[in-house]
């Protein structure tokens, strides 16, 4: 054998070929169906309403952000516990209290989060706004290092049994543990953007809402959540238009019924892989 391959460079290649199939989406796991035991398994989804408390978030000409995020936040857990069975739902809030930014990624992260959704209501700088419609944002690429940091704490990576073996050791080598954490955050960022893109089909296609898009932004609450994670604005509160769809049932229930079907989309194409 030549002398110029480092013994622990042939013993580690297995492993790289390992994370390779593992960030494209290609685990051994998901190639045979005899490994269904091991098939992944969506669990939990994580609602944060935006604001709150003493932060009430965008005003408009009636409203407040604080309490429409919060309501859409409760229609949409209602939801998926009516129709998604086997799902389990954390809400960040379920009542008009301030939770800091960095204890909503908290409750996220302790509670082993497969999805981070954040409702909130957008607004322009003008009192009487023009800009209308809805925008979906996924974290920032200059501020990966927290999302790695959120990553490393979040307990979704040790709940496997065998994570030692299927991670070549991992939390014994730094290297390495640099390695399997990038291809966690470039498998959940991938799957960040698409749950993004299937909530703003169902915005635009289903309910005809002009829509900003996905974009990327360095949103902390993103940033800090280890797992595929969304904000989503639900519309412009100072544009009177926009306000009204926001504070009516009509409008909210629309507004769940979008961001539901994306969800059953997103966990039927996570486990139909």
């Amino acid at each position: 054998m030549p002398a110029a391959f480092p013994k622990q460079l042939l013993i580690t290649a297995p492993f790289f070929l390992l994370i390779f199939l593992f960030a494209t989406g290609n685990c051994f796991g998901q190639q045979n169906a005899a490994t269904s035991a091991n098939h992944f398994k969506f669990k939990t989804v994580i609602i944060d309403a935006g604001h709150g408390g003493k932060d009430p978030g965008s005003h408009g000409a009636y409203s407040k952000e604080k309490n429409v995020s919060l309501s859409i936040a409760k229609k949409l857990r209602d939801a998926i516990n009516d129709e998604m069975g086997g799902i389990k739902v954390v809400m960040t809030r379920s009542t008009d209290v301030f939770i800091e930014l960095h204890k909503r990624t908290d409750i996220a992260n302790d509670n082993n989060g497969n999805l981070f959704i954040s409702i909130h209501c957008n607004s322009s700088p003008q009192r009487k706004g023009s800009s209308r419609g809805t925008l979906l944002l996924v974290y920032g690429f200059h501020r990966s290092q927290e999302q790695r940091e959120a990553l490393r704490e979040n307990a979704s990576i040790f709940i496997e049994k065998d994570y030692k073996e299927k991670y070549n050791g991992y939390g014994d080598n730094a290297a390495v543990n640099t390695i399997v954490l990038n291809a966690f955050q470039q498998k959940y960022r991938k799957q960040s953007i698409q749950f993004g893109d299937l909530v703003d089909n169902q915005f635009r296609k289903t309910n005809g809402r002009h829509s900003l898009g996905v974009k990327e932004q360095g949103v902390l609450v993103l940033a800090q959540s280890g797992m595929p994670a969304v904000l989503v604005e639900t519309g412009f509160i100072n544009n009177p238009s926009d306000e009204e769809y926001l504070n009516s049932a009509s409008g909210q229930n629309e507004i769940v019924r979008s961001i539901l079907t994306a969800l059953k989309q997103y966990r039927n194409n996570l486990e139909g892989n």
